[in-house]
């Protein structure tokens, strides 16, 4: 009797482990676009990573059997040929700014060279038939021709072990030119909280300039509608590109860019995740990463209330605040 109360407890022990909830300290966040989405730098030995507490998920048909599997998030994240990402530094600004028992997790599917099309569920089938061979090889090899659904069955998949947080676009280089875009956007944006049940106000949506105005940026026109998305989109974002710099071709941005990029997306979460009640890493006021040439603070000083000629890695008072600095 004794052995059988022991092989119950056993069996309800693991019903209850397969079916527990998702845990609200696991942060999912999905990421889609085009080409700078993807990752265009090469991954330099600075980048290297591997934090236990930001992983991502699998989610290209080239990686068979571990399709859909949860792994660190070394570079490169969306696919093994791509490149470095604004997610890359955007994960690891928001670890370490979150208190330690938070992970964070990355859904990404990207396509170079797409258009908002591809990821409408209404156009994607007859919008791809009249693309390159090569885009259509990606969509048909990596996605099973139709990225927007396999970001959607991998994020229900991420449901099972945390909350959808927030979703990142990096896309407009192709097509955003217009208010067409914007709504397409919106619509993609509702389709997907409609599909994984989610309200806009828990999942914000950051939208990421392309290269800019200020660094010759060949596409740097888009940012003008990019700019616009918040005026349709009441929980949307944007995110600067400004400052960030770029590759040779102007189209995609840098090592260095990406660098910086990521991290304005992870501060913008950071502080709209703040205003949520999740606690921070530090306790302390604000946490920031290498500040902009531009925007760099002003009155920097010392714990011990020594002036300082410029930021040092902790905790320190900047412009009246008190900020726990960092710099890769």
């Amino acid at each position: 009797m004794k052995r059988l109360s022991v092989i119950i407890m056993s069996a309800l022990l693991a019903c209850t482990q397969l079916f527990a909830a998702p845990s609200e300290k696991i942060l999912v966040f999905l990421c889609f676009g085009q080409s700078n989405m993807e990752g265009n730098a090469a991954v330099e030995e600075i980048d290297d990573w591997n934090g236990r507490r930001f992983q991502k998920m699998l989610c290209a048909d080239s990686y068979g059997t571990d399709l859909g599997k949860w792994v660190y998030a070394k570079p490169p994240l969306v696919r093994s040929n791509t490149g470095l990402t604004p997610v890359d530094y955007f994960g690891r600004y928001l670890v370490d700014s979150l208190a330690r028992s938070y992970q964070v997790r990355v859904v990404c599917v990207a396509v170079a060279g797409c258009s908002m099309k591809l990821f409408d569920k209404s156009t994607y089938a007859n919008y791809i038939k009249g693309e390159a061979d090569w885009m259509q090889n990606i969509v048909n090899n990596e996605y099973g021709g139709n990225p927007y659904q396999r970001l959607i069955d991998m994020a229900k998949q991420a449901q099972k072990t945390g909350v959808v947080s927030g979703i990142l676009i990096h896309q407009g280089e192709t097509d955003a030119y217009s208010d067409d875009w914007i709504n397409r956007v919106k619509k993609v944006y509702n389709d997907i909280l409609t599909d994984l049940d989610l309200k806009a106000a828990n999942v914000p949506l950051l939208v990421g300039e392309v290269v800019h105005e200020d660094q010759k940026g060949a596409c740097a026109g888009a940012n003008n509608t990019i700019d616009r998305v918040p005026s349709k989109i009441r929980t949307a974002y944007v995110i600067s590109s400004k400052g960030c710099p770029a590759g040779p071709d102007r189209l995609h941005f840098s090592a260095a860019g990406y660098r910086m990029l990521g991290k304005r997306y992870g501060a913008k979460m950071f502080e709209l995740l703040k205003k949520k009640g999740i606690p921070t890493a530090s306790g302390v006021n604000d946490i920031m990463a290498l500040p902009d040439t531009d925007n760099a603070p002003q009155g920097i000083f010392g714990i011990n209330g020594q002036q300082l000629e410029a930021p040092v890695n902790g905790l320190q008072i900047m412009d009246g605040r008190k900020v726990y600095y960092y710099n890769y």
